[in-house]
C-alpha cells in the first residue's frame, strides 16, 4: 500500500496541480481544512505566486470580507495608502492581517509596480460582512450603490433620495447588535424599515441592470463593476437580515446557505474579468452539500463550490487539501487505516495527491474519514474524492 501511495503523490508545485486538470480552469479553487494556521497560507501564497507567473492568472480571492477587500485591491493596482494601511483594514475575521496575507499583499504589489494597468493583480475578498457573531448593517453598500447611480442618471429615476435612505436605516447597532445572532426577536430584519430597504434595494439594482450602456459609456468598468458588488452584498445583508428574524427551524439552514450564495456570487462576478484563483475552507469551495450539526439539529446547504460549479463546470476546480497534524490543537498523527495516516508516510512534504489514484489506492470500501479531537479541524472524507480535482497533503502544522 505504501508504494502504491507514494507513485500517486508529487512534490506540491503550480505544474503538479495544473498536470491534474484538462485544461486551466477559468476559477481555480484551493482550500484548507482549518482556519488560522500559517503554514497553510504560505503554501497557498507559494503555489499561487507560480500560478500567476506561470499561468497568467490574474485576480486572487480570498475568504474575507468584499467591502473591505476592496481597499486592498486599490493599493495593489494604484498604490493606494500604504501596506500597513491595507492589511489593517483590508482584511475581515481574527486571522485575517496575519502575516501570510500582509506577505501575499506586498508581493502582489511589488507585482504591479512597472506593469500597464490590464497585466495587474487584482485583490478580492469574496465573502460577505458577516461574521459568526453577526452581519454588518446594510447602510455601506447601499449608500455606495445609490451614490453611484445618483451621480450619474436623471434624479427622477432613482427610487428614493440619499436621506430617505438614512432614515430607512437608522443607527448601525440596530443592525449588528450581538444577541441577534441566537434571539430572532432581536433582530430588525423584519421590521416595517427594513421591508422598505428590502424593495429600495431591489430597485437600485435593477437601475443599475437597466442603465448599464450609458453606465459602462459614461464611467469605468471598475467602477460599473463595484456598482454591482455594492448591489450584491446589500440584497444579500437585507435577506441575512430578514432570516435572522426568522423563529422557525429553518433559520439556520438560510442563513448559512445565504452566506454561500453571496460568496458565489462575488465568484461568478469576478470570474467575468477573467482567470482567478481562490482561497478559503474546504466546506466553502466543497461541490457537495454541506452540513452541521448545531443545537437544532442537522443542517444542510449548498456551499458556494457547489454553487459556482452548477454554473461554469468544467471551467471550476477544487483542490482540497488535508493534514497530518496539529498538535497545539491536540490533533495527533493520524492513524492507520485512515487516508491522512497514509498520506503522513509520504516522503514529499508539502504534496499534491491524484484524488482519483488515492481512492483506487485506498480500495472499497473506503475507509471512514478520521475523527478530530479538535471541532476547529474537518478531516478529509474518502468518500468524497470522486468530487475534487486534486489534493494538497501538508503534514504537521508548527505550533503558532
Amino acid at each position: 500500500m505504501a508504494e502504491r501511495i507514494q507513485d500517486i503523490a508529487r512534490p506540491l508545485d503550480a505544474a503538479a496541480v495544473m498536470r491534474l486538470l484538462p485544461a486551466r480552469p477559468r476559477l481555480l479553487a484551493l482550500g484548507e481544512p482549518t482556519h488560522g494556521e500559517d503554514a497553510l497560507l504560505d503554501v497557498r501564497n507559494d503555489v499561487f505566486r507560480q500560478l500567476v507567473e506561470q499561468y497568467g492568472y490574474r485576480t486572487i480571492a480570498v475568504e474575507s470580507d468584499c467591502l473591505k477587500g476592496l481597499a486592498v485591491d486599490d493599493y495593489v493596482t494604484r498604490g493606494t495608502g500604504t501596506l500597513d494601511e491595507a492589511v489593517e483594514r483590508g482584511f475581515s475575521h481574527p486571522w485575517g492581517p496575519g502575516t501570510p496575507n500582509r506577505q501575499l499583499v506586498r508581493w502582489m504589489r511589488a507585482y504591479n509596480e512597472d506593469r500597464p494597468a490590464h497585466e495587474r493583480m487584482r485583490f478580492a475578498g469574496f465573502d460577505g460582512p458577516l461574521e459568526i457573531t453577526g452581519a454588518a448593517s446594510p447602510r455601506e453598500a447601499l449608500t455606495a450603490l445609490h451614490g453611484y447611480l445618483a451621480a450619474r442618471v436623471d434624479p427622477a429615476l432613482l427610487p428614493c433620495t440619499a436621506a430617505e435612505l438614512d432614515r430607512l436605516l437608522g443607527a448601525d447597532d440596530r443592525w449588528t447588535e450581538p444577541g441577534a445572532m441566537t434571539d430572532p426577536a432581536r433582530s430588525v430584519g423584519r421590521s416595517a424599515g427594513a421591508g422598505e430597504l428590502r424593495t429600495l434595494a431591489a430597485d437600485l439594482v435593477s437601475l443599475l441592470e437597466e442603465q448599464t450602456p450609458h453606465l459602462l459609456a459614461s464611467a469605468s468598468r471598475d467602477d460599473w463593476d463595484r456598482a454591482r458588488l455594492y448591489g450584491r452584498t446589500a440584497t444579500g445583508l437585507l435577506a441575512y437580515h430578514y432570516w435572522m428574524a426568522e423563529p422557525s427551524p429553518a433559520r439556520m439552514s438560510r442563513m448559512l446557505g445565504l452566506r454561500d450564495r453571496m460568496m458565489a456570487g462575488n465568484l461568478l462576478a469576478l470570474a467575468e474579468r477573467g482567470p482567478v484563483l481562490v482561497h478559503a475552507h474546504n466546506s466553502h469551495l466543497q461541490r457537495e452539500k454541506s452540513s452541521m450539526r448545531m443545537w437544532q439539529g442537522r443542517l444542510e446547504w449548498w456551499s458556494a463550490g457547489a454553487l459556482v460549479n452548477a454554473r461554469l463546470g468544467g471551467a471550476y476546480a477544487f483542490v482540497a487539501t488535508a493534514l497530518g497534524t496539529i498538535r497545539h490543537e491536540g490533533v495527533d498523527t493520524p492513524p492507520p487505516g485512515t487516508a491522512e495516516g497514509l498520506l503522513y508516510d509520504l516522503p514529499d512534504d508539502p504534496c499534491v495527491v491524484d484524488p482519483t489514484l488515492l481512492a483506487a489506492a485506498l480500495g472499497d470500501p473506503r475507509p471512514a474519514p478520521r475523527v478530530s479531537p479538535w471541532f476547529g479541524y474537518a478531516p478529509l472524507d474518502p468518500g468524497h474524492l470522486d468530487t475534487i480535482d486534486g489534493l494538497v497533503f501538508v503534514k504537521d502544522m508548527p505550533h503558532p
